[in-house]
């Protein structure tokens, strides 16, 4: 007890210590999420595929069937759970919203992002959802990064969210020119 009170800033210091710690650490935990969901995973998924099957199947479709899964389930879904359990993190850390009146409506963006991951980690049970769930996930992704660079001051989280998003775009909208040219 003497310790703090003869010396306050010592506590003050390690409380900063603690929670810039803890910001850094959910920085790169974010980082981390974004890029292996949206690029490491899916890419492993399909090589190991194509090492495995020997291309049995046709290489826009085994990568139709990885992004779908990584890039518009897992990160949706998982970003969907953040988003209605902990609405707080995307107001503030993301778009920085000094209040708490967007929770509400982020929470129910949690849930729709929930339903569509939901479906889209479905579609590697049914083939035929995989086209549905790549244009819905090619949309999304499009519309979202594009509101991302509409931002003219973006600060480097919002910037990773606008590239990651853009690079599913891109991949998705590739893979489904791929799908059509192949029918």
């Amino acid at each position: 007890m003497q310790l703090f009170a003869t010396r306050p800033h010592i506590l003050k210091m390690r409380f900063f210590n603690y929670f810039l710690m803890d910001i850094r650490f959910g920085a790169i935990m974010y980082y981390a999420v974004v890029i292996l969901f949206m690029l490491v995973f899916p890419l492993a998924s399909i090589g190991l595929e194509t090492l495995v099957f020997h291309g049995s199947l046709a290489f826009v479709i085994v990568a139709v069937k990885w992004f779908v899964f990584w890039a518009v389930g897992v990160r949706l879904f998982t970003a969907g759970l953040r988003q209605a359990i902990d609405p707080n993190f995307t107001a503030k850390k993301i778009f920085k919203f000094k209040t708490s009146e967007p929770v509400i409506i982020i929470r129910e963006l949690g849930f729709a992002n929930i339903a569509l991951g939901t479906a889209a980690l479905l579609s590697i049970l049914n083939p035929a959802w995989l086209i549905p769930f790549a244009m819905a996930g090619c949309l999304f992704y499009g519309l979202a990064g594009f509101n991302h660079l509409a931002k003219s001051q973006r600060n480097p989280t919002e910037n990773l969210a606008a590239f990651s998003d853009l690079f599913v775009f891109a991949v998705l909208l590739v893979c489904l020119v791929g799908y059509v040219a192949l029918i």
